[in-house]
């Protein structure tokens, strides 16, 4: 259609009147179909017509307009704990798209594990009038939790459970931990590694808890010293490998570090003690990126729905603003196991880390 067959599109900005008068439907059920809302008896049809009719106008809602009438922002605030971490830019893509199709737009703060900003969410909660918050942490006695209890907004937590918050889409860890060791378990290992986050913080919990699950259905005894805390980082990778290499009486033929940036780490300080990836030192962890696919010899992982859980966590988030729900606890199941250059039999005599 050209602008001079459409008036509207050759005068000014479509209004919701405009797309209701073109689909042929009254302005409160082309609010609500534009809106996402779910509870509502249209046939499919005619949604599909009111959006059709809403690109073909180019319709964008008038948010300033909308705020106003609601006393709401339409907005979402989350807050990670690491920037470069690509797990957390997954999440909040996949928030960002949920926040998007219903509307509403996202507000990113990065807030790190080590700040002492009491008031660093009350501040993002009030100073930004958000409608409510995503929150991702690394510890479970961060600053973040403990001034999201506090909020005065609903909170949805995302990666993890914590007590004192009771909305959370989290991923199944044990289950997860559980693949990647049957995986190294399946291809001969029995001297395994693992790097491990804190131990108190759900997610760490979860992953250490599969990883003794599996040493124990196999019949393998566990060993302490074959585990340190690395937390999530590059550098507690690295820090964590070292530790374990040096101190261990019989070392390790494979290692299964808790993350991806952990992984990265370990990789290197594998690499810096003269050790064969995976000629001697299988290596496996879950969460998939490019990051695992740009390593070299290429990363084992256990593939994980993160962007799902931002995408799940902001359509629940604004469905408890919204009134359609009363709660969020949703738990995410492991995608799949995908092989790499990183994982393969142990030798019968691996290499001695020097």
């Amino acid at each position: 259609m050209s602008n001079d067959q459409n008036p509207v599109a050759a005068t000014t900005r479509a209004t919701l009147n405009d797309v209701a008068h073109a689909a042929g439907v009254d302005v409160s059920t082309a609010s609500r179909v534009l809106r996402g809302v779910q509870n509502q008896r249209v046939a499919e049809e005619t949604r599909q017509r009111i959006l059709d009719a809403a690109k073909a106008l180019d319709y964008r809602p008038n948010f300033t307009a909308r705020s106003l009438r609601a006393a709401k922002t339409f907005t979402l605030g989350i807050a990670v704990p690491q920037l470069d971490n690509p797990v957390f830019s997954q999440m909040i893509i996949g928030a960002e798209r949920g926040a998007r199709e219903r509307g509403y737009s996202l507000l990113i703060a990065h807030i790190g594990e080590g700040s002492s900003d009491e008031d660093a969410y009350e501040r993002l909660a009030t100073a930004n009038r958000v409608d409510g918050l995503l929150i991702t942490t690394l510890d479970d006695n961060s600053v973040v939790l403990r001034a999201a209890r506090k909020a005065r907004v609903p909170v949805v937590l995302l990666n993890r459970t914590v007590d004192g918050i009771e909305n959370s889409v989290y991923f199944e860890s044990a289950r997860a931990a559980r693949m990647a060791m049957e995986h190294l378990i399946g291809l001969g290992h029995t001297r395994i590694a693992h790097l491990s986050g804190q131990l108190n913080p759900s997610t760490g919990v979860g992953r250490f808890a599969g990883y003794r699950d599996a040493l124990e259905l196999a019949g393998i005894a566990f060993d302490p010293s074959l585990v340190e805390v690395s937390g999530y980082t590059i550098k507690g990778g690295a820090d964590a490998m070292r530790a374990v290499l040096q101190r261990a009486k019989e070392p390790p033929t494979a290692v299964f570090p808790i993350t991806l940036t952990a992984a990265a780490g370990a990789v290197m300080a594998i690499q810096q003690y003269g050790l064969r990836i995976p000629e001697d030192l299988s290596v496996i962890t879950v969460h998939d990126g490019a990051l695992a696919e740009a390593m070299y010899p290429p990363l084992t992982t256990v593939r994980m729905p993160i962007d799902r859980m931002g995408y799940d966590g902001a359509i629940g988030l604004i469905d408890i603003i919204e009134g359609r729900r009363d709660g969020v606890s949703e738990a995410l199941q492991p995608l799949d196991l995908v092989v790499r250059g990183t994982t393969a039999a142990p030798r019968p005599a691996s290499r001695k880390a020097s």
